[in-house]
């Protein structure tokens, strides 16, 4: 049992003053980071006026590596970074003046205005911009950032003036890889690319992984492979990439080459059809091109069909032409991710929980199962975190210090006929 279950009155207390404190101390020091982008923006928009009354704004450049010199070396950092972060603030105090006011006050975090900011960064009408800002905001006070960024992409693919294809098609274009040295004679080897290709890529390593494992388990180790995942996943995509082929291809007991990457999309089918509405949308995480959904919908044996409320699009119904766990693939369609509030790791690599134990009578239902990541799985029967299913798939979450928080399944990508909520 974790050691939580037995801490005294008074150590629940302390708990309970310093989460207070600290939600506190967050909020302050969100105002403070936002005054600064404030400075950092006042000091760009001078430097640029500096310029134009002087050699033009043709030749800004100079000026403004010379404002930020004066900058970095006030602040002891790189006068690169703090010109980075002139022209950052300069972009969410002047494009963004709504997310960075909810910042200051403390109602979201740097993290909720960054990526709310490059989410929206290609809306260049002023209204629709701000119309995409207060939409995401009313979302985002209540959700963690990495959850913001998903529908904060979904909104803005509808206040944007060029399509997701041909935004697509020019970013294809800086798809690379490169190599960022660090400490301790190790680096790192970044790929940008398509997201399909991206994450299917991270789930055949995955699954390569789990099969050298041989229990199936993302976070097991064993005695005869004491790995974790992560140093698999690496050995594996070194293997690859200088060898062309991994190191268990040629095992007696598997062949780990036949493993194939799997992705998940949720598309519209009248965005299928060609129809205007939301983009396919990559596992809740990242929307996809119409050309590559299209494609990967033809080259698929099969789908499944998530039937949907014509009004406040909900999930009614999942069904396939050969159904081998219909409730599995619901649940996974209506939670999409972890349902542990501020969790975003994909339903499709997370548990199905009994949210009251089938050893107690918890029934293997919609109303009583819930995804959740191994990590905040293992949290919830370890620990004093308790949660109760409210109907409709919302989730009340009850910390070890009596504070409550509800999670909501995330809204699904599909077409309403009747102004969503977000």
């Amino acid at each position: 049992m974790n050691g939580l279950a037995a801490a005294s009155t008074e150590d629940m207390a302390t708990l309970d003053a310093v989460v207070s404190s600290l939600q506190a101390v967050e909020k302050t020091l969100q105002g403070v980071m936002a005054a600064r982008d404030g400075l950092l923006a006042l000091a760009n928009r001078l430097a640029m006026s500096i310029a134009e009354n002087g050699v033009g704004l043709e030749e800004s450049d100079l000026t403004l590596r010379a404002v930020a010199a004066e900058l970095a070396t006030a602040l002891r950092v790189s006068d690169r970074t703090v010109q980075r972060r002139m022209v950052a603030a300069e972009v969410l105090v002047e494009r963004f003046p709504q997310v960075w006011q909810a910042q200051g006050a403390g109602l979201i975090t740097a993290g909720h205005a960054r990526v709310i900011v490059d989410a929206g960064s290609h809306i260049d009408d002023d209204d629709a911009r701000a119309a995409y800002a207060a939409r995401v905001l009313e979302f985002a006070q209540d959700e963690s950032p990495n959850r913001v960024r998903v529908i904060a992409e979904r909104i803005a693919q509808q206040h944007q003036s060029r399509t997701l294809d041909e935004r697509h098609e020019d970013a294809r274009t800086h798809r690379g890889v490169w190599v960022t040295d660090g400490p301790d004679a190790m680096s790192e080897l970044h790929v940008y690319g398509p997201s399909v290709l991206i994450h299917g890529a991270h789930d055949r390593l995955t699954e390569m992984a789990k099969a050298i494992a041989g229990n199936g388990q993302e976070d097991a180790n064993s005695d005869a492979d004491p790995r974790t995942i992560a140093q698999r996943r690496f050995d594996l995509s070194m293997d690859l990439l200088l060898t062309g082929a991994p190191a268990g291809h040629d095992t007696a007991d598997g062949l780990l080459g036949a493993i194939t990457a799997h992705v998940s999309l949720t598309v519209p089918a009248t965005t299928l059809m060609g129809a205007d509405g939301p983009a396919a949308e990559l596992a809740g995480r990242a929307p996809v091109d119409l050309a590559t959904a299209r494609a990967l919908a033809g080259a698929s044996t099969g789908w499944d069909r998530v039937l949907t409320h014509p009004v406040n699009g909900g999930v009614l119904a999942v069904d396939r032409y050969r159904p081998p766990e219909s409730l599995r693939r619901r649940l996974r369609a209506r939670d999409q991710r972890c349902r542990f509030p501020g969790c975003g790791m994909p339903a499709r690599g997370s548990d199905l929980d009994h949210t009251r134990d089938a050893a107690f009578g918890g029934e293997t239902s919609e109303e009583n199962l819930a995804a959740l990541c191994r990590r905040h799985h293992v949290l919830k029967h370890q620990t004093p975190w308790h949660v109760q299913q409210l109907g409709d798939g919302l989730l009340e979450w009850t910390s070890p210090t009596g504070r409550t928080y509800v999670d909501l399944p995330p809204p699904p990508n599909t077409v309403t006929f009747s102004e969503p909520p977000f």
